[in-house]
């Protein structure tokens, strides 16, 4: 299995004790806020970066947060697009 990095970006900032809840919850992220937008970087590890965004997905979401957007840095995008074209080609 393989490492997969992404943020999600929440509707609200939790509270201390929604933070805790969030870290009984997962251990493969960090809860941080920029610019006043909560986010949760995660590194998580599984099979695909579809079943790690799914995954971290339902963590976040029956933990009572709303997420409005995913972030996937394009370094990561491109180095999966580019070893699926390779994986085409051979």
């Amino acid at each position: 299995m393989k490492v997969h990095e992404f943020t999600l970006i929440l509707t609200t900032e939790p509270t201390e004790e929604e933070a805790d809840r969030l870290f009984g919850v997962f251990n493969d992220a960090t809860l941080t806020t920029s610019v006043g937008v909560p986010q949760i970087r995660f590194h998580r590890e599984a099979s695909s970066l579809e079943e790690a965004i799914d995954s971290a997905l339902i963590n976040v979401t029956e933990s009572g947060f709303e997420v409005i957007r995913i972030e996937i840095e394009p370094q990561v995008v491109t180095q999966s697009t580019h070893r699926l074209q390779n994986q085409v080609a051979t």
